[in-house]
């Protein structure tokens, strides 16, 4: 299945069939906007020539911090998320044999099994472990055991609340739309 997460065919193909690229993407998804950070694989891609663990873990921090900061820039931090990206790709090239897909595919894990895989990477919390496992199951054909009910709310069917939800300008814009109700809703909050 071909992903739309973005408006650039080139980024969305790459992160179609490169489950690392996807794995970066979802992790520089803070701090700017969904469609920005999900470019950000490609733009990596094109300024090193490759986006392969083995390939990120060994590249120079100081030069990798320069290719996020080329204009477009890959993220408004690039000292922070080069490192977070480094950091993430020598994860998977240590635990995974530099396999990204590895993570959701070996032994035939369950939902709850590949929560606790992602949360152990370097940047991946709950909630974005949670978010990235509902994008394996509603849109890269993840089918272990619960993986709904280990992604919840993200999982639930029916549902416009973040990227795994995404698949058209139109769902872009429905999912930005709920982010900005909630973020309302938080401040809110505070105020009463």
């Amino acid at each position: 299945m071909a992903l739309h997460l973005t408006d650039d065919p080139a980024a969305d193909d790459l992160l179609t069939r490169n489950p690392l690229a996807l794995l970066i993407g979802m992790l520089l998804d803070q701090q700017i906007a969904m469609e920005t950070a999900f470019t950000g694989p490609v733009k990596i891609e094109q300024r090193v020539g490759s986006i392969d663990a083995a390939t990120l873990t060994g590249y120079d921090p100081e030069k990798l911090v320069e290719v996020f900061r080329q204009t477009p820039a890959v993220h408004r931090y690039p000292g922070s998320m080069a490192a977070r990206v480094q950091a993430l790709c020598t994860a998977v090239e240590q635990d995974w044999g530099g396999d990204a897909s590895a993570i959701w595919t070996r032994d035939d894990p369950s939902g709850a099994e590949v929560l606790k895989r992602l949360k152990a990477l370097p940047g991946y919390g709950e909630m974005k472990a949670k978010i990235f496992l509902a994008l394996l199951g509603k849109q890269c054909g993840f089918e272990g055991d619960g993986w709904r009910a280990a992604s919840a709310p993200y999982g639930d069917e029916g549902t416009l609340r973040s990227v795994a939800d995404i698949t058209s300008p139109e769902t872009l814009a429905k999912v930005r739309e709920f982010k900005r109700e909630m973020k309302a809703a938080a401040r809110a909050a505070k105020k009463g």
